[in-house]
């Protein structure tokens, strides 16, 4: 996860994902370009698969799904999350324990 990039942004982080929708499993893959990739069980319509990523990430990262939001990609593979209320050093810590 050491070429995950994060950008920190007014007490905030950023960062760019690849999602997988309608996998078998919701899971961290690891790192592609710079991106968090991941998959999740839900299917990429009406904003499904964007609500399981952010259920993802909440229960990987031990946070309230309300300090999680997607800033960017609604409707695509590549989005990018604003994640509050946390420090990078331990959203790495987190992504690396969950990371398959």
């Amino acid at each position: 996860m050491d070429d995950l990039e994060i950008e920190c942004r007014d007490g905030s982080l950023l960062l760019r994902l690849r999602v997988a929708p309608g996998a078998r499993k919701a899971m961290i893959k690891g790192v592609y370009g710079g991106a968090l990739k991941l998959s999740v069980t839900e299917p990429p319509e009406k904003g499904r698969a964007n609500a399981g990523v952010v259920q993802l990430l909440a229960d990987c990262l031990g946070i309230p799904q309300r300090q999680i939001e997607l800033v960017s990609g609604h409707g695509s593979h590549d989005k990018r999350v604003k994640i509050s209320g946390i420090d990078e050093a331990s959203v790495r810590a987190r992504l690396n324990s969950h990371f398959v």
